[in-house]
Formats: C-alpha cells, sequence, structure tokens
C-alpha cells in the first residue's frame, strides 16, 4: 500500500450517529444524573452545603421548611423545562427532560445512604468533585439535568460565554443566598466546591487526554517535513511568517500529536537540526477529519 493511501486510511475516523449516538447520550445522562445524586446525598445535603442551582435551592428549602429536597427539585425544574424546550428546540428539551426526571428521582433513592463525613471542608471538596463529574457527563451526553443547568445552558446559547461560567453565575447566585439564610461560613465551603466544580465540568467537557500541538522553527523545514510525515505518520501545516529581528520570511511547522508522541517528535527534531525552536503547547480537543485514527483492517 503506498505510504499516502495509508496514512489516509490510518487518519480515517467514523463519526458516531443515529441510534449508537442516542444510546450513548442516554447512558451518560443517566450516569452522569446517578453520579450527581450520590455526591448531593453523600456530602452536600447532610453538612447543609448549598451547592448552586436547583439543588442547592433545595437544600435551602430542606433547611427552612424540612421539605424533601426530590420534591423541590421537581418543582422548580418544571418552568425551566418549559424555556429550555422553547429556547433550546425540541430535541434538547427530550434530552433535558430524561435528567430533569431522573435526577430528582436518583435523589429520592439515595436519600438513606450513610454520611461518610461530617467535615463541611472534606464535603464541599469532594461533594464538587461528584458534581462536576456528573454534570460535566450529563453535557457531554448533550443533556441537562434541569434546574438552573437548563437556564445556564440558554444563558450559554445567546452570550457565547463557556458553559461551565454560566453554571457559576447560576449556582453563585444561590451561594449567595445561602450565605444569608444558613450561615456565611457554609457559603465559603460552598464556593470551594463551586470552584471545583466548575473545573470538573470543563474537564470532562474538553477531555483529559490533552493533545499536543508543536510550533517548529527551523531552518531545516524541508527535512523536518518528510521525517513528520514519513517517520512519526502525521500532518502538519505550513505557516508563513517573518522574523520579529531580521525581518525575514520563514516557515512555521505545526504539528498536532498525541501525548505519546510528544518525545519522538522533540527527538527527531533535535536530531536533524539541534538548533531548532519548538514550542508544545496542550490542545484540549480536536476536531476534524485526519487526526483520530482506527485500525487497518
Amino acid at each position: 500500500m503506498p505510504p499516502k493511501t495509508r496514512r489516509r486510511r490510518l487518519n480515517e475516523y467514523i463519526p458516531l450517529t443515529g441510534p449508537v449516538r442516542h444510546a450513548i447520550d442516554t447512558t451518560m445522562i443517566i450516569v452522569g444524573s446517578l453520579i450527581t445524586a450520590l455526591a448531593f446525598n453523600l456530602f452536600l445535603v447532610p453538612n447543609h452545603i448549598a451547592s448552586g442551582g436547583v439543588s442547592g435551592l433545595s437544600v435551602i428549602a430542606q433547611s427552612l421548611f424540612g421539605i424533601e429536597p426530590a420534591y423541590t427539585q421537581w418543582a422548580l425544574n418544571i418552568p425551566l423545562f418549559v424555556a429550555g424546550f422553547w429556547m433550546l428546540g425540541r430535541d434538547y428539551a427530550i434530552r433535558s427532560l430524561l435528567g430533569t426526571v431522573v435526577l430528582p428521582l436518583f435523589v429520592f433513592i439515595t436519600r438513606t445512604l450513610p454520611v461518610p463525613t461530617t467535615d463541611p471542608l472534606l464535603a464541599s471538596l469532594y461533594g464538587g468533585i461528584g458534581v462536576g463529574l456528573g454534570l460535566g457527563i450529563v453535557f457531554r451526553g448533550r443533556g441537562s439535568t434541569g434546574g438552573l443547568s437548563t437556564l445556564a445552558q440558554i444563558i450559554q446559547k445567546y452570550s457565547g460565554l463557556s458553559l461551565s461560567v454560566c453554571v457559576v453565575m447560576m449556582d453563585g447566585t444561590v451561594i449567595a443566598l445561602a450565605g444569608f439564610v444558613l450561615s456565611p461560613e457554609k457559603a465559603l465551603y460552598a464556593l470551594i466546591g463551586l470552584y471545583i466544580t466548575g473545573k470538573i465540568i470543563d474537564s470532562i467537557e474538553l477531555g483529559f487526554n490533552y493533545t499536543k500541538v508543536a510550533y517548529i522553527i527551523a531552518e531545516q523545514t524541508e527535512a523536518i517535513s518528510e521525517a513528520v510525515l514519513n517517520q512519526l505518520d502525521r500532518g502538519l501545516t505550513k505557516l508563513s511568517a517573518r522574523g520579529g529581528y531580521t525581518g525575514d520570511d520563514r516557515t512555521v511547522l505545526m504539528v498536532v500529536v498525541g501525548q505519546s508522541e510528544v518525545t519522538r517528535l522533540k527527538t527527531l527534531v533535535q536530531t536533524l537540526e539541534p538548533s531548532a525552536f519548538v514550542i508544545i503547547t496542550n490542545a484540549h480537543e480536536v476536531l476534524g477529519e485526519g487526526f483520530k485514527r482506527v485500525q487497518e483492517e
């Protein structure tokens, strides 16, 4: 098989569509909702930490009126679900409906589980991790758990802000309310959980396995290009640039590689031109044909 044909086949990928994509999304929404409910009942509720959103409001309602959190969540989710239906579309509403129903259901089912810690700091840390992990999985499944996360996704759609920023905005309002109703100390613990939740959501949405982008400034650009194409079996892009000091025109090579290929790339460049200038940065996600690989048949 010719090298170019082999490289093209290696770089082909098959997108998930239709029933398979729907089944994966549904599973992710259910699993993410369960993880969120477990974190809520194991860490946040018993320590009276209002983590934000409708869940945080349900903690406040329980503290003030003794109302079961699951009931408060169901009640508040209804008007927000209607808003999501009109502003985010029918398909989104269907996926949101699943999360809106199953999250309070899981909260209700797991409400009697034994509490692993009564330390509010540990509760805010692990509660934030659990909620962020659960919500991140739900969002990766193109769904929502309803409540203020629906409002956050509406704001994201029309403002261009990242989803984590929108979630933090909604949750921050609830935490401020909790500071008045519960105690300032509980609100401070909730802020810790909120910060961790935002970071975990970003990590889940963007991926933990960072891809690397390398920018190579060298004299032997043709030799390095051939080595990357034939030895590393990666594509590259040649960028036109001009030296800031000399004003000379030059070519910058941009190469996207997996994390396991970084050492090979650096060794390859250093072997061909030890004085080459190489910049390597993280890329959370790479989209488009030509990067993800599948095995040959």
